[in-house]
């Protein structure tokens, strides 16, 4: 038996200094004559503006100390969540993570509901109870945002039965970190729903970090989503998360297959968060060089341009923008003057049988 002590972070296991960054790709310039309609890209446009331009607003508000508890943004992540919704019927599922503030926007929840939700308040979109990590809107398809890593994966697949049990031809998306694909309930969520060719399509967002951790020097393949999917039977499909339209084009394809009949896919868009994990991480664990070169990939300036290139004016993105953030400011003055829940509303939506007195 060897009484050698395993590698270290001397020997370099896991040495951040010694990791070079991961840069980019480029932008791929093919896509702007790729066949989607004028008012798909301008509906693109429009919800990465209103998720960029809200999630900016919440940051400010939780240097002010007004949304309580953490919060996660998706700054610099735009594209995912945009292109999958734009894809989507009003009736299909979505299911996040902790980092569900896009999510549940692009699937069409009000920004003053979700907003006043942030911030604690009785006409947020729980009632002020749930706050940033538990973000739901049934109404919506949106069926939750999930805390506990991985948990939701399988969740998405029973969502995924009901739909091919009542033959609705409903899809299940559900959407997860890189740090999910090394965690049990990934492999077991892919396995079942392949095996039952569940309609269900798995998208890892991966922003190359799990926490605080670079995803490449816990993991055995260099993408973990995309170069696992073999094992299940399922297609690679890599793609760019930082182009609206690539995603768009992909998430229209798979929930196509999934909706007809031809089984679950798994997608890996790669992708960057300007910030660090949460509003408590400054970030510094990135290499500058890395942060740079992801930066000047920012999805929404880049989908900017391809408008410009495909014949939108720059006047009609700009009203678009202006829009945009005069929504947000109505969205956080309504949110404001939103009052606190009732402390009574502490024993609702506790019991499915909506009560609660005679359990004591």
């Amino acid at each position: 038996m060897s009484t050698e002590a395993p590698p270290g972070r001397d020997e370099g296991l896991f040495d951040y200094a010694a990791r070079p960054p991961r840069l980019p790709d480029p932008i791929d310039d093919r896509l702007d004559e790729a066949e989607i309609p004028r008012e798909v890209r301008l509906g693109l446009y429009r919800t990465q503006q209103v998720l960029r331009q809200f999630e900016k607003r919440a940051y400010d508000l939780f240097m002010q100390n007004l949304v309580k508890g953490t919060s996660h943004l998706s700054l610099g992540m735009e594209a995912v969540a945009a292109g999958f919704a734009g894809a989507m019927r009003p009736d299909d599922y979505t299911f996040a993570t902790y980092r569900g503030h896009a999510h549940t926007l692009a699937r069409g929840a009000a920004m003053e509901a979700v907003m006043a939700e942030l911030l604690g308040k009785e006409n947020g979109l729980l009632g002020g109870k749930g706050g940033s990590m538990h973000l739901t809107s049934v109404e919506h398809g949106m069926m939750g945002s999930y805390a506990i890593i991985g948990a939701h994966l399988c969740i998405a697949n029973g969502a995924a039965w009901s739909a091919q049990m009542r033959g609705t031809d409903q899809v299940a998306v559900c959407f997860f970190g890189d740090g999910t694909t090394n965690i049990g309930a990934f492999h077991e969520a892919l396995n079942m729903a392949a095996v039952w060719e569940l309609p269900v399509v798995f998208v890892c967002e991966n922003n190359l970090y799990m926490e605080y951790t670079p995803i490449d020097l816990t993991t055995s393949v260099p993408h973990p989503a995309a170069d696992r999917a073999a094992a299940y039977g399922l297609e690679r499909i890599l793609i760019d998360g930082n182009d609206a339209d690539a995603v768009y084009l992909t998430a229209s394809r798979v929930i196509q297959r999934a909706r007809s009949g031809g089984g679950p896919s798994l997608v890996e868009a790669v992708t960057y968060r300007h910030g660090g994990h949460s509003r408590a991480d400054p970030g510094k664990y990135r290499p500058a060089d890395e942060v740079e070169a992801w930066l000047e990939r920012d999805p929404i300036p880049a989908y900017h341009r391809r408008m410009l290139r495909v014949g939108v004016d720059e006047g009609e993105l700009v009203e678009i923008s202006r829009d945009v953030a005069q929504a947000v400011d109505e969205a956080t003055e309504a949110a404001k003057a939103g009052v606190p829940p009732h402390p009574d509303a502490v024993y609702a939506d506790v019991w499915a049988d909506g009560g609660w007195e005679w359990r004591n």
